[in-house]
């Protein structure tokens, strides 16, 4: 993931493409589980917050360390 992060509200393509994730069904598939980061709607849009990413990489990252 870059270390750098956009000022602006993310897609689902924009984590499949920071992740390398399969497809963007992945990203509805951690969002269904509540297993992804927070993510909101804007109408039918899903989005998410560059700082609510950053935490859950932060949170999988110190899960990892325990």
């Amino acid at each position: 993931m870059a270390s750098q992060l956009p000022n602006r509200f993310l897609t689902p393509e924009d984590l499949v493409e920071m992740f390398e994730l399969p497809s963007v069904e992945t990203v509805y598939q951690w969002r269904r589980k509540r297993t992804g980061p927070r993510g909101f709607r804007v109408g039918r849009h899903l989005r998410y917050d560059p700082a609510d990413v950053q935490a859950w990489v932060e949170s999988l990252r110190e899960g990892a360390a325990a």
